[in-house]
């Protein structure tokens, strides 16, 4: 909705979020939003330095939030677990955290970086800790991805990118599978009877960092909106009542189309095996997860 502002947000008392990669971007304001209206939230992120200070950041603006940090690096599936044993409750999961733009790496595990840590990393945590959202009314989860989804192409003969790695190209493959992943979660809760909501946001073009653009950042600062402003459609899809899940949600929480690509049932569905097949995570609470 174009007049919703994070002011609308509604009383969060007694409600449990993580929100990963909070501690910079689009992440800080996130997480400050849900805190000054009452969840607990995790912030969770892979350096515990900046970890700590984005705490401390949120308490001096909301004295007395209850906020914590929690060490999760979505590039090494084992931190990935430890991070999960360690949570107790859950209500609201925003997978925010990811990486853009980078020459090709590999995480921990071997997968493509860019791909391992915005999709792999995030399929697995969700896994891990849906048994908790299971249990909570109204649960809800948030996926960030990107407008680029629509230029992402997935070659499941090529998922290490070893032919030919192309940094934008890499992105775009992994916006790509945040959208049918989020989408695809929305459907099998569904299916499963349970009480979650599923969304897809796109912040827009904010001023994060996860980007470098060298020379050229100068300008670009020009047409970038602040973080605080690429945490609405976040903010808004974790929040609004008006909110129905299987929603794609961009700037001003406004309704976005999605692409065919995107809409791919059974692009999802491949996607969705082989995620689990190289995380080793399933979801049990789905009839053949």
């Amino acid at each position: 909705m174009t007049s919703w502002t994070p002011a609308s947000i509604p009383d969060l008392t007694g409600k449990t979020a993580i929100v990963t990669g909070a501690n910079s971007g689009i992440g800080l304001p996130t997480a400050l939003e849900l805190a000054r209206h009452g969840a607990h939230v995790i912030v969770a992120a892979r350096n515990p330095g900046k970890g700590e200070e984005a705490v401390a950041s949120i308490l001096r603006a909301v004295p007395g939030a209850r906020v914590e940090y929690g060490r999760l690096d979505l590039a090494d599936l084992d931190s990935v677990r430890r991070f999960a044993e360690g949570v107790t409750e859950l209500d609201l999961l925003v997978n925010n955290a990811g990486i853009a733009m980078v020459p090709r790496q590999l995480t921990q595990d071997g997968f493509e970086l860019q791909f391992g840590t915005n999709h792999l990393g995030h399929y697995a945590l969700t896994g891990l800790l849906l048994p908790l959202l299971a249990v909570r009314p109204a649960a809800r989860v948030v996926t960030v991805s990107s407008d680029a989804y629509s230029a992402g192409r997935i070659d499941f003969d090529d998922l290490g990118l070893e032919r030919r790695y192309n940094r934008i190209a890499a992105y775009a493959r992994s916006k790509l599978a945040n959208m049918l992943f989020g989408l695809e979660l929305q459907r099998r809760a569904a299916e499963a009877g349970m009480d979650l909501k599923s969304m897809v946001v796109h912040p827009g073009m904010a001023a994060t960092g996860i980007v470098k653009l060298g020379p050229l950042m100068p300008l670009t600062k020009l047409f970038l909106k602040p973080a605080a402003v690429g945490a609405v459609p976040s903010l808004y899809a974790a929040t609004s009542p008006d909110v129905r899940g299987g929603e794609f949600i961009g700037p001003k929480g406004k309704l976005l189309r999605t692409a065919e690509v995107g809409r791919s049932e059974e692009l999802a569905a491949r996607l969705w095996e082989v995620s689990a097949d190289l995380t080793g995570v399933r979801f049990q609470q789905f009839a053949g997860n």
